[in-house]
């Protein structure tokens, strides 16, 4: 049976796939929307490079979040690109972390999705 079990899921731009920004950010909430939904969640969510616009004020995927993070998953984003884009401020779900941080994640996850 596939789950989510001890899955970390990683979100490198602001949304999902390539090509029509507002699609993409459309299609993140959509997904992270559903993922609520699921029994069982993923143990981490990671956010880097644009990624991690979607945690910050502002975002359409906030509320799919915050309902994941009341779920118990961890949002983990990367300090170094917060402060790349001067969004360290506006964080309203989630951690901040290292790189370090990030590696650690990945090495115990026994899956990893990219989206």
């Amino acid at each position: 049976m596939n789950s989510f079990k001890n899955t970390l899921i990683q979100i490198t731009q602001n949304g999902m796939g390539s090509g029509n920004e507002e699609l993409g950010q459309l299609l993140a909430k959509n997904y992270l929307t559903l993922l609520c939904e699921e029994t069982e969640v993923p143990q981490v969510i990671t956010f880097y490079n644009e990624g991690v616009k979607l945690i910050c004020s502002g975002s359409e995927a906030l509320e799919p979040l915050k309902l994941l993070a009341e779920k118990g998953v961890k949002l983990v984003a990367c300090k170094t690109c917060l402060n790349h884009f001067q969004l360290l401020e506006k964080v309203e779900v989630g951690i901040t972390a290292t790189m370090v941080d990030i590696m650690h994640f990945q090495k115990v996850a026994e899956k990893v999705v990219n989206l």
